[in-house]
């Protein structure tokens, strides 16, 4: 997405924790920039990896570029860039490159010391295929303590220009990461925008007081706000035909009311 949030002024981008089969894939549009600088920027060894990392061949990888990337692959720990670019990396792979992907963090992803979900769910965001997607969550292996959220969901409200209540919901996925849905809407009638953002820094999400597009948001009971965005989710439907695609990443909060 990228939500500016300003104090005057800090950029931002953007469940009780997110199950694994809540990860539903994802177009990362608007995190395309901020891969795209990455990959520029080598954050990603040629590309994301080497070719020969990741597509199949008979030839043994060079070392330099395995350490590159396991060193790389070590970071998305930690780094929400990271993570966003691996998700638009490996989805502008083909299905030999994805499979090839896998193949190789079923050998690295136990000796980076990081917890398997942090090298995956990048995958699993912008995964469609369910035979690929099965693979990946089998790769997860048992539930592992480092991994848990540290977050609890929790929600932002301000009002904006002409009276448009803006709304900041920030679920946790694993670890220090969360996702990030901000929308701007008129309660029981419609949606005038909505983004979300996959993957984001615990540390880099909008605060209570800062500006989101134009509204200063403060925290706000989380079912309240809930309760608001569903009475608007059935109107919207109702009367536009379909809901803005962002909002179902966010589905399981909503419950039965999405897109009814």
């Amino acid at each position: 997405m990228h939500v500016h949030a300003t104090d005057d002024f800090i950029e931002t981008r953007s469940t009780e924790g997110l199950p694994l089969s809540d990860l539903q894939p994802s177009t990362l549009s608007s995190s395309n920039a901020l891969a795209s600088n990455a990959l520029a920027s080598n954050a990603l060894p040629s590309s994301g990896v080497s070719s020969a990392a990741l597509q199949p061949s008979a030839k043994q990888p060079c070392p330099r570029s395995v350490r590159a990337w396991r060193a790389w692959l070590g970071a998305l720990g930690n780094d929400a860039e990271a993570a966003q670019a691996a998700a638009l990396a490996y989805e502008q792979l083909d299905a030999s490159g994805r499979d090839a992907w896998i193949d190789s963090l079923a050998q690295d992803a136990m000796e980076l010391g990081i917890p398997r979900i942090a090298v995956y769910a990048p995958l699993l965001a912008v995964e469609v295929d369910g035979k690929r997607r099965q693979r990946i969550q089998s790769a997860l292996g048992p539930h592992e303590s480092g991994a848990a959220p540290r977050q609890v969901t929790r929600a932002l409200v301000g009002v904006g220009r002409g009276d448009l209540r803006v709304a900041v919901l920030v679920a946790p996925l694993y670890m220090d990461f969360v996702q990030v849905m901000a929308c701007g809407y008129r309660v029981a009638e419609s949606f005038d925008w909505v983004r979300h953002d996959p993957i984001v820094s615990i540390g880099s999400v909008p605060r209570p007081g800062q500006r989101v597009e134009g509204a200063v948001v403060e925290s706000s009971p989380l079912k309240g706000v809930i309760d608001e965005l569903a009475l608007t989710i059935v109107a919207h439907h109702r009367s536009h035909g379909q809901v803005p695609p962002a909002l179902r990443a966010f589905a399981h909060v909503f419950g039965p009311s999405f897109g009814g």
